[in-house]
Parts: C-alpha cells; sequence; structure tokens
C-alpha cells in the first residue's frame, strides 16, 4: 500500500501533512506523488512555494533530459496546483500566494504548450467559465480555468459579472457542452439560479452541463439550483467536466 514515506520530496511531505485534513484527499494526493518521479516531486514542490524561477529552471532541465511534455504538466505542475486549490479553500493562503503560485505554472506551462501544440494534441473539450452577475472575484474560477487547460480542455472565461445572456450567448457562439459559474459572495449566489432559469426559458438546458463553485456554494445549493455538479474547488472542477463529457459520450 502505498504511503507517505514512498514521495521523495520532503517538502510535499511537510505540505500534504500539514495542510490537507480530508482522508480522501490525502489518499489521492499521496498516490499522485508516489508514482511522480523525484524531478516531477521538484517541480511541484516550486510550484507549491510559489517561486516561479525555479518552475522555469526545473522544467526546462526536465525537457532537455527527456521528460515528455505531458507527464511534466500532469506529475509536476498540475499536480503542484492541486494542493495550492485546497490550501486556498481551506484558508490556508490567500489571494497574494495564489497567484505566486498562478505565475510559476505559467512559467512552466510556457515551455509546455507549445510543444503539445506542435504535437497536434486534439483539446478534449470546450468549458464557458465565469463569475456570475454582481460578482467581481475571480481568483478560484482563475484557478479552475488553470486546471481545465492543463487537463486538455479549451476553456473560454468570461471574466466577472457576467450575465445570463453572456453565459448563453458564449454557449451558444462556441457550442460548449459544459458551463462553470462561480460566485463568492451569498449575495450573489442566487445569480446562478437566475441563469440556469434563462437556459431553461430558451430551450437551452439539455444542451450543456452546468456546474457551480465557490467558497459559499455547497452541494445542496447547487442541488436546489438544479445544477448538473458542484466542485468544491479546482480539481473537483475538472474531475466534473470530465464526467460531463464521459456522460455525453455514452449518450452519443
Amino acid at each position: 500500500m502505498t504511503s507517505i514515506n514512498d514521495i521523495a520530496n520532503e517538502f510535499i511531505r511537510e505540505e500534504i501533512e500539514e495542510f490537507l485534513e480530508e482522508p480522501d484527499e490525502i489518499t489521492r494526493t499521496i498516490e499522485i506523488f508516489a508514482q511522480a518521479t523525484p524531478a516531477m516531486q521538484d517541480i511541484a514542490a516550486a510550484l507549491i512555494d510559489g517561486d516561479h524561477h525555479a518552475v522555469d529552471e526545473l522544467t526546462e532541465a526536465a525537457l532537455k533530459d527527456g521528460t515528455e511534455a505531458l507527464e511534466i504538466m500532469d506529475d509536476g505542475l498540475i499536480s503542484g496546483m492541486g494542493i495550492v486549490g485546497i490550501k486556498f479553500r481551506e484558508n490556508f493562503i490567500f489571494v497574494p500566494e495564489v497567484l505566486a503560485c498562478a505565475r510559476a505554472m505559467k512559467a512552466g506551462m510556457a515551455y509546455i504548450e507549445p510543444i503539445l501544440s506542435e504535437a497536434g494534441i486534439e483539446p478534449i473539450g470546450t468549458v464557458i467559465m465565469g463569475t456570475v452577475k454582481g460578482d467581481l472575484h475571480d481568483i478560484g474560477k482563475n484557478l479552475c480555468i488553470m486546471m481545465l487547460r492543463g487537463a486538455g480542455f479549451v476553456v473560454h472565461d468570461l471574466g466577472v459579472d457576467t450575465s445570463e445572456d453572456e453565459f448563453i450567448e458564449a454557449v451558444e457562439e462556441y457550442e460548449a457542452p459544459i458551463l462553470g459559474m462561480s460566485a463568492l459572495l451569498t449575495t450573489t449566489m442566487p445569480n446562478m439560479g437566475k441563469t440556469i432559469d434563462a437556459f431553461i426559458d430558451e430551450d437551452l438546458r439539455e444542451e450543456v452541463k452546468i456546474m457551480v463553485g465557490g467558497a459559499p456554494v455547497t452541494q445542496t445549493f447547487a442541488d436546489d439550483m438544479g445544477a448538473d455538479g458542484y466542485g468544491k474547488d479546482a480539481l473537483a472542477c475538472v474531475s466534473l467536466a470530465k464526467q460531463f463529457l464521459e456522460a455525453t459520450d455514452e449518450e452519443w
């Protein structure tokens, strides 16, 4: 059985022990890092620490050593950002720290994205993302977008203060099968329900899977609003989007 001692990087072991509290997340995170090479663990550790210079150097070195771009993205960058997302969700870190980690991930992705483009790797799906009307918060949403793109999705970001009509127009324009809505204020959460109702009024509700998230949002609220899914953090957002794609494929 995999244990935390199977992770070579001491910093990552300490992060898991100090900041992860939910048993399923601890188990999943240990399994992810235990199978990653020490070099990938080092990239993840530098990202979690918000050190974009180290991520830049380590990513470049890994590519020169022959490591595949996808491995670096999955086992280094995305895995590291997974811990960042959990720490942000649980209020162990705040906006400045998240922005530093996002900058570090971008430093690594600057090497990865051109390689993936040249390889002709097709996107796995399209997602529309936006913060609902009246809400100007976007850090959590941006974390989700970064993780979705890293997982192979094309993401169209509508930004903040997004109206029902803007969500509908984007879904139609990009023929997106998935829509994600975020809210941080309890006063703007009802606008998620209003947006879902607008899709119903336009006879488009069956055309798109809708997921919601944000600090005050819960599974119960998502169910009451008529959403298809709720994600408590960026990792859950990606998992949901993949589930929606699989369900759509099965329907076809």
